[in-house]
């Protein structure tokens, strides 16, 4: 905790205050910590305990995620208060668990809608990755009827499942797009120079293009 603290920078901090992050250390050196420690999977557990977010990122970094129970994993997710621990819980954790589908079902319906988003994130995950036995035109439905009035941050991850499904998969694509252009979610979303827009439609012609498809 003390290294932790002697990396803190209040430029960082406030930088992250304005993603909603509550932490003032530079990743890359919260990373080269975790290199030098390798996996320590208690060292880990006493820093999520801490509730320290600096402390719970490095956390994520070092633990055993198969050593992590479902239990466990569902607790850690409803006590990550910062987008970020969310999204490392999410992506460095709970995809290596052999949980993950148990807990994507689970929380995809949850009444929490930041619990519920991290349940489309490990959905967009399966849409690319092992799309066997998921119900596409299902979740398009879903999509279709709550997507536009869904909160941001479930609203973003069902965005992305809706523009995976179009990216890989040719037979949905047309549906894809016409519901991103019907409910225009994130179309006005400001997006920098050379990066690829949020707005599906765009998403999906973009990545299509990229792969020489039409």
């Amino acid at each position: 905790m003390a290294e932790l603290a002697a990396l803190e920078d209040p430029g960082m901090r406030e930088a992250n205050r304005k993603r909603g992050d509550d932490h003032g250390v530079n990743l890359s050196k919260l990373r080269a910590v975790a290199k030098r420690l390798k996996t320590q999977h208690d060292l880990a557990v006493g820093l999520w305990a801490t509730d320290d977010t600096a402390a719970r990122l490095l956390a994520l970094l070092i633990c055993r995620p198969k050593a992590l129970g479902a239990q466990e994993l569902d607790a850690m997710l409803r006590q990550a208060r910062s987008p970020k621990v969310h999204d490392w819980l999410v992506n460095y954790v709970v995809k290596k668990s052999p949980h993950v589908e148990e807990l994507r079902v689970a929380w995809t319906d949850d009444p929490d809608h930041v619990v519920a988003s991290a349940g489309w994130a490990l959905t967009t995950e399966r849409v690319a990755k092992k799309p066997e036995g998921l119900d596409l035109p299902g979740l398009l439905d879903t999509i279709e009827a709550e997507m536009k009035d869904a909160p941001d941050r479930l609203q973003w991850a069902m965005n992305h499942t809706l523009a995976q499904i179009g990216i890989e998969h040719a037979e949905h694509r047309a549906r894809a797009i016409d519901i991103g252009e019907r409910l225009v979610v994130l179309k006005d979303y400001p997006t920098p120079p050379n990066c690829t827009s949020p707005f599906a439609p765009a998403w999906i012609h973009e990545m299509v293009s990229r792969r020489g498809g039409a």
